[in-house]
């Protein structure tokens, strides 16, 4: 089968990595890491909890085609700083806010594309500078009230082989962010295993809260949202979910991704970047 991606082992994202103007802003005692390639208007990419940049890796090389594509390390996570307060995203998207307003002056509207704990940082900061941004693009977000079972996680410990540790980075790739197991390769693998090990702040116990539900009541640009028709975190409603997003946003848009789990643009990045380049191109 054939694929429009590009982005197949971790030579490839050392390259894409290479290809990047990196710029850093404000974050604690240190800074805040973002990557730019491409030109055009320009698309804001936040990724998920216990990630970075490289959750996006099967996507941007499309969007830097025809967008300016920013991908940020949210504080705490990738390459960035601790936030200043690492108890809450509040303090995770005061840092992001900053770096927003330093390197894209707010003529230009971004458009914000947010995925998981991505939008929940994303949610807050639009609630600060809206009228900064053009629109915002929510996947599989937490955080909107609904009552669920905990995911049971294993756990890497010291004592455990360097196998054991891949091991353990496939189960939860399995359990949270890719529907079919065998489509865990050793590339995501190692992927999972790179941004857990650089992971400090830690997003999980505000899955639970409402928080992206409150707050999009007090964002006022247009929303959009692409979710995988198998993500777990949509449990165990997807309907119910979409209903949440709209309950403020009447004009909310809507793609769901077949055979796609809760890390759609990597696991199905054909349809996903498909799906984005439609919405991104709207105006």
């Amino acid at each position: 089968m054939t694929t429009e991606h590009t982005i197949n082992s971790m030579d490839d994202v050392r390259r894409l990595d290479a290809a990047a103007e990196r710029h850093e802003t404000p974050c604690g005692s240190g800074s805040m890491v973002w990557r730019r390639w491409g030109s055009g208007t320009p698309v804001v990419l936040l990724h998920g909890g216990s990630g970075s940049w490289t959750h996006w890796v099967r996507n941007i090389p499309l969007l830097a085609r025809e967008f300016e594509v920013w991908a940020a390390d949210i504080p705490g996570l990738g390459d960035s700083a601790d936030a200043p307060d690492m108890s809450t995203p509040q303090s995770c998207a005061d840092v992001t806010v900053e770096g927003l307003r330093q390197l894209i002056p707010a003529e230009r509207k971004p458009q914000l594309v947010c995925f998981s704990f991505g939008s929940h940082v994303g949610t807050l900061a639009a609630t600060m500078v809206g009228d900064h941004l053009r629109n915002m693009l929510i996947i599989g977000t937490a955080a909107l009230g609904i009552p669920r079972a905990p995911f049971n996680f294993p756990k890497e410990r010291s004592s455990m082989t360097e196998a054991d540790k891949l091991g353990v980075h496939r189960q939860v790739l399995e359990i949270l962010m890719i529907s079919k197991p065998e489509r865990i390769d050793d590339f995501a693998i190692q992927l999972q295993a790179d941004n857990i090990r650089k992971a400090r702040f830690r997003s999980r116990v505000h899955a639970g809260s409402d928080t992206v539900r409150r707050g999009l009541a007090d964002v006022k640009i247009p929303l959009r949202t692409i979710w995988g028709a198998n993500d777990v975190v949509a449990a165990p409603s997807l309907d119910n979910v979409l209903a949440i997003l709209g309950e403020h946003h009447p004009e909310l848009k809507t793609e769901i991704i077949p055979d796609a789990g809760h890390w759609v643009m990597f696991e199905q990045a054909d349809a996903f970047n498909r799906a984005l380049l439609g919405m991104l191109r709207e105006r």
